[in-house]
């Protein structure tokens, strides 16, 4: 376990992922949070505390750790809630700040909100890294680094039965935190550098099909394969990938 792997952001799925490298690679991370403090160094992990505030930070330093890490994920949110405009470019300052000149294989994890709302098969060739801002800011300084664009997460508790949801007919792109994890890992093992992926289940149901299978409640409607879907076909052909969920109506199984 000599490798060093540095997840910033561990929030929700920065955790699933440290938990799962955690036998493999000494794991150090960041929170905003000083009252989680305890409970990541309780797992073994060393903890920073650091924010990116979307006002530009002078005091902000190279994160000490990261000369030392061989891989860093960056694991939160450099773009708007989508349909809102919210300036984040001293925010992506502040983590260029904190990243120094890190040299080390660079994961960002992006989404597939990045492709428009249309109806349509997106693959990454329809938006292009460096024409989407809040991923050329990275590219800019770290060329090495592999875009992530992550479908609507979904895992464990977070079912989609669970929530409020409208468009019952719409697809869904959605992914397991447990392939996110065996993706990233496979990348780390590959030293995969410069990679854009779509990483979203293979499978696009409707919202309607998945709560019925998520309650057990039987589906009778013809089902439609005509909506906005993302394509991670590329993903499959160059990592040789295997979803273990590959369709999002037994994520909770």
């Amino acid at each position: 376990m000599n490798k060093k792997l540095g997840i910033i952001g561990c929030g929700w799925l920065g955790n699933h992922i440290a938990e799962r490298l955690s036998n493999r690679y000494k794991i150090f991370v960041t929170t905003t949070t000083e009252s989680k403090i305890d409970d990541l160094e309780s797992k073994g992990y060393h903890t920073t505390l650091a924010s990116f505030p979307n006002e530009l930070n002078p005091e902000m330093k190279e994160w000490d750790a990261a000369k030392e890490l061989d891989a860093i994920i960056i694991s939160v949110p450099f773009s708007g809630i989508r349909g809102t405009q919210i300036p984040m470019n001293d925010k992506r300052k502040n983590l260029l700040n904190f990243l120094g000149d890190f040299k080390g294989q660079l994961f960002l994890t992006s989404s597939t909100g990045v492709y428009p709302e249309t109806e349509k098969d997106f693959t990454e060739d329809d938006q292009p890294a460096k024409e989407v801002e809040s991923e050329s800011f990275i590219l800019d300084k770290f060329p090495q680094a592999n875009i992530l664009r992550l479908a609507g997460l979904m895992g464990g508790q977070r079912l989609l039965k669970n929530y409020n949801i409208s468009n019952l007919d719409q697809l869904v792109n959605h992914i397991h935190y447990a392939d996110i994890c065996s993706i990233v890992e496979k990348m780390l093992d590959n030293q995969s550098e410069s990679k854009v992926y779509n990483v979203v289940a293979p499978i696009h149901p409707s919202k309607e099909e998945v709560i019925n299978a998520q309650k057990d409640l039987p589906y009778s409607i013809e089902r439609t394969d005509i909506g906005r879907t993302i394509s991670p076909n590329k993903l499959i052909e160059e990592l040789n990938f295997e979803f273990q969920y590959p369709d999002p109506r037994y994520f909770h199984l």
